[in-house]
């Protein structure tokens, strides 16, 4: 089973910044995906970045350039750094963690509240 804990969520002004973490624990493989995901209210879920454990990322193209997505090995816990935040990012930020070879291995966070005030 593995754990996913998101944090670091909260309300900035458009313009500034924030670090989401998300720890994860229990069991983990190699050729693991772990990505952040967003939800606005009516709105369906997208994704935001992956990233392998390899270090080799993926952004979706309005992400890019201000997102930045990273792992830290030794603390098990993936960030999302978000620069010159917009209203338009506010969202539920889910973390997730999957298995190209496990289709049973997808894991999702309990979420965090990012709200960009105009």
């Amino acid at each position: 089973q593995v754990q996913l804990v998101e944090s670091g969520g909260g309300l900035v002004q458009a313009g500034g910044s924030l670090r989401l973490s998300c720890a994860t624990s229990g069991s983990t493989l190699s050729s693991t995906v772990t990505g952040w995901y967003r939800q606005a209210p009516g709105k369906e879920r997208e994704l935001v970045a992956t990233i392998r454990r390899s270090g080799s990322t993926h952004y979706e193209d309005s992400m890019k350039g201000r997102f930045t997505i990273s792992w830290d090995n030794a603390k098990n816990t993936v960030y999302l750094q978000m620069s010159e935040l917009k209203p338009e990012d506010t969202a539920v930020y889910y973390c997730n963690a999957r298995n190209p070879f496990y289709p049973n291995y997808n894991y999702w966070g309990q979420g965090t509240q990012v709200t960009v005030s105009s």
